[in-house]
């Protein structure tokens, strides 16, 4: 058996994740369970080894050699494509790929809420889609450069790390760059990329200070922009954003927040009662209250101003949540269990 045909069983039982570990069967992720692959033997280092390195050029494995991790994109001859990270587990190689539909995704399929129809129609701003590594970041944002695309005459440029999922221009001109192949680094490519003449951007991951910087004077600049933080909620995300930056500097960015922010979009993927796995969100927008909060530096404050912003689209995930389970698309105890592990994130 060749690493495409794991790859393939992957797509085949529509699996989120696939593992390669020495000593262990391949491993599926189905529906947020680890499931071996049916009769499938135990990898051997050597055998991994080689299955690993046939998929890498030799530029790909010398880095991957030296630098001990490498991610990439791999595409099958289905046309099936795989974020891949490969890595080093008790001197093994090991390797890790989340399977990326060939379906570009709409905001209609995830469910996105209406309000985020509207944050994503805007011409300039910040919106900023967070949760824990696997929650459908990318997902949410490729349905929302989606949408653009099919609506606005735009020129969108995305930097990815790796390149997800592939768009086809419609009304809009899509230019996708790729960290390491067409780009050093964020940073860099934020710098240079007013001088594409671009109308949306979209930043993989705000992975640094600079990036960050980057992020947001471009949102100042009569652009809209894109991006996706590892955080929990609307408030760790404004923390997390301004904790980056020396204290000097930190009044600064709560006014720059306060004028650029458009939104916050905060999700966790849960079970879906049916089978699957469906999104429940935190929607945050940036009002005139919300932008006092910011500045003042009031942050504690904003949990309260989005339960009581319901009219204006806002939600907190406590209340997606309830809707979930009212509307029979989320078992109550797995509602519950989410409900008593979000004070404690």
């Amino acid at each position: 058996m060749n690493i495409n045909d794991f790859f393939e069983t992957a797509v085949e039982k529509k699996a989120s994740d696939i593992h390669l570990i020495a000593g262990r069967p391949p491993i599926l992720r189905i529906d947020g369970k680890l499931v071996a692959i049916p009769k499938a033997a135990e990898l051997s280092r050597t055998d991994l080894e080689k299955m690993v390195f046939s998929i890498l050029t030799p530029n790909q494995k010398e880095k991957f050699l030296t630098e001990r991790d490498l991610d990439l994109s791999y595409e099958i001859s289905d046309g099936s494509r795989f974020r891949v990270n490969i890595l080093w587990e008790k001197n093994n190689v090991a390797l890790v790929a989340r399977i990326i539909s060939s379906k570009i995704p709409t905001m209609e399929n995830i469910g996105m809420p209406q309000i985020v129809y509207k944050m994503t129609r805007a011409h300039q701003g910040l919106i900023l889609v967070t949760g824990p590594t696997g929650c459908g970041k990318s997902t949410s944002l490729a349905a929302m450069i989606n949408l653009i695309n099919k609506e606005r005459v735009a020129n969108i440029v995305t930097l990815e790390d790796p390149i997800e999922f592939i768009f086809k221009s419609e009304k809009s001109v899509i230019m996708q760059r790729q960290l390491n192949i067409d780009m050093n680094n964020f940073a860099s490519a934020l710098k240079h990329v007013l001088r594409q003449d671009p109308d949306v951007i979209m930043v993989g991951e705000m992975r640094d200070l600079e990036t960050i910087a980057a992020t947001i004077t471009l949102a100042e600049t009569g652009h809209l922009v894109l991006a996706t933080l590892h955080t929990h909620n609307a408030a760790q995300t404004i923390d997390r954003v301004v904790d980056v930056f020396p204290p000097f500097q930190q009044n600064q960015i709560r006014l720059q927040l306060s004028m650029s922010l458009n939104g916050v979009i905060s999700q966790q993927l849960l079970p879906k009662l049916d089978g699957g796995r469906i999104a429940a969100r935190e929607v945050m927008i940036n009002t005139p209250a919300i932008a006092n909060i910011i500045r003042e530096n009031k942050i504690p404050q904003i949990k309260t101003a989005i339960q009581t912003s319901a009219d204006e689209g806002m939600v907190t995930l406590e209340q997606d949540l309830v809707r979930l389970v009212k509307n029979k698309l989320v078992e109550k105890e797995v509602a519950e269990y989410y409900l008593e592990i979000l004070p404690k994130i």
